[in-house]
């Protein structure tokens, strides 16, 4: 595997791949690298559903404006377009929604699928996950048995699917209970008598989303004997690191969702711990696994006389190669939050970390939740819809899910990882790189924040000398009304405990300090 000339791109060529999860974030810039770097490739079929009075060929429609494609568009490749096609179904319906004539077309055609739909939600109940990532993917692997020409299944899993361990190896681990036994309860009790049970039967698992992606992975194992299958474990998935431009997003998870709150002022506390490693991953990053995965599979199953070798995992991680902790970057992040400002944003941006949810929930008080009613209250005299109180609520109310995510230090080994990053040919590195070892985690941020500028907040670089003017507005108000507040509390400590101005003044560095703490 060691040619000079692109041996995935070989591999790809002629090929019509099947990928579920297409308008997700993985999902869209997996369709966008393929038509952008493997032309030869003949078809890519997309699963999607109608949804909101729109058909299947208007949400594609949707999709070709998604800004991923801008430098497909850029560079005038606007007619591989031509190679997607929509099939309407939706893996949460039996045989994923797919009508008779669809589904013989990819059982006719299809040779690769990448299966990507899942649900993300922490939150959801089990019934739901349980439909969505453990049956849907039974329906998947149903459906790549009787596909005639199936040369490989990716499985987009998570590293988190084994999240009950801080130290994880590249394997498949036991599976935590009997699927059909988890299928059986949701589907023969309600909600209410499903959530009674829920602690029970996740064990160690955090949540419904942990618990039903490590089962899924199991469905996968059981087709790996028949064909050749790879599973990929992507951590936390983050801002493109290259492609299709530095900074591209569409995913409001992670760093980019609390980057967009802080850039508009209206995120000012960050429960995080700066010390621990965050395990974070450039989608660009995962994309280029998912692909090479599909290709390396099939090599496997050559080499060992056209059977299915042994099921590979892939770690798309961080964490013991390039580490990252916020502690880099504490330093730097609002002034890259000033270097980029927003032109809507309503208050001077200004993130502190906070190591601990009940100085977090008390900073929330002061500086979510206060300032949030009365910009909820003055958007709705203008006649605005107020979202700031009800964002803050969501948030408040998710942090016992999200706290073992938030204060937990993960350990995901990615040897298998980088032993297959240095066994595809030179060219196939540098086309479907791996290897993030010459990532510099400051430059990647500064290329986040702008992308979360450009991409979430729908602001253009040009806007940017509008916006820096505004932020230094922005700063005299906030100046003037911190002023303002200490002020207040000087005349307050002069009332209540009967002192001269003097030794009132001399209360306020305390509370400065104290306030500070949260």
């Amino acid at each position: 595997m060691e040619n000079e000339h692109s041996t995935i791109k070989e591999f790809y060529g002629n090929k019509n791949v099947f990928i579920t999860g297409a308008t997700g974030f993985v999902g869209v810039a997996l369709i966008e690298k393929l038509l952008r770097d493997i032309p030869q490739i003949a078809t890519v079929y997309i699963l999607i559903r109608a949804k909101k009075g729109k058909s299947v060929q208007e949400r594609l429609q949707e999709l070709k404006q998604n800004s991923a494609f801008r430098r497909l568009k850029e560079e005038q490749f606007e007619k591989r377009f031509e190679k997607i096609v929509p099939i309407e179904g939706d893996v949460g319906l039996e045989n994923l929604g797919i009508n008779e004539q669809d589904r013989q077309l990819l059982i006719d055609n299809v040779h690769v699928v990448f299966h990507s739909a899942a649900t993300l939600d922490f939150m959801q109940s089990l019934k739901e996950t349980t439909n969505i990532n453990l049956l849907g993917t039974r329906r998947v692997v149903e459906l790549c048995k009787q596909l005639n020409k199936l040369q490989a299944l990716v499985h987009i899993s998570s590293a988190y699917a084994n999240s009950y361990l801080t130290e994880v190896e590249e394997k498949l681990y036991p599976a935590p209970d009997d699927p059909e036994k988890i299928i059986d309860l949701t589907e023969t009790l309600n909600e209410e008598a499903l959530s009674k049970l829920e602690a029970d039967i996740l064990k160690d698992h955090p949540n419904t989303y942990t618990f039903t992606k490590h089962l899924a992975e199991h469905e996968v194992a059981k087709l790996a004997v028949k064909f050749p299958c790879g599973i990929v474990r992507p951590s936390m998935i983050t801002a493109a690191w290259r492609e299709p431009k530095p900074g591209w997003t569409i995913s409001k998870n992670g760093p980019q969702g609390f980057f967009m709150g802080a850039s508009k002022g209206i995120l000012r506390r960050l429960p995080l711990d700066p010390s621990i490693i965050m395990d974070y991953i450039p989608v660009d990053v995962v994309v280029n696994a998912i692909i090479t995965t599909g290709y390396y599979v099939n090599v496997l199953k050559k080499q060992n006389g056209d059977k299915p070798g042994e099921l590979q995992i892939f770690h798309l991680t961080s964490s013991t190669y390039k580490p990252f902790r916020f502690d880099m970057l504490i330093n730097k992040m609002n002034d890259y939050l000033h270097d980029y400002p927003l032109v809507s944003a309503v208050w001077y941006p200004k993130l502190k970390l906070v190591k601990s949810l009940t100085l977090f929930r008390l900073g929330a008080i002061l500086y979510h939740f206060l300032p949030g009613f009365f910009l909820d209250l003055l958007t709705r005299v203008m006649g605005g819809r107020p979202i700031l109180i009800r964002l803050h609520k969501s948030v408040w109310n998710s942090l016992n899910t999200l706290e073992k995510f938030i204060f937990t230090e993960w350990h995901y080994s990615n040897k298998h990882t980088m032993a297959l990053a240095k066994n595809i040919s030179a060219e196939d590195q540098e086309r479907f790189f791996l290897d993030i070892a010459e990532l510099n985690w400051d430059e990647y941020f500064e290329n986040t924040i702008m992308g979360v500028r450009e991409y979430l907040s729908k602001e253009s670089p040009k806007t940017l000398p509008a916006a820096r003017r505004k932020d230094k507005i922005l700063l005299g108000i906030h100046v003037a009304v911190q002023l303002g507040f200490y002020y207040g509390l000087w005349k307050i400590f002069m009332a209540l405990f009967g002192i001269s101005n003097a030794k009132a003044a001399l209360l306020l560095p305390l509370a400065y300090a104290l306030l500070n703490l949260i």
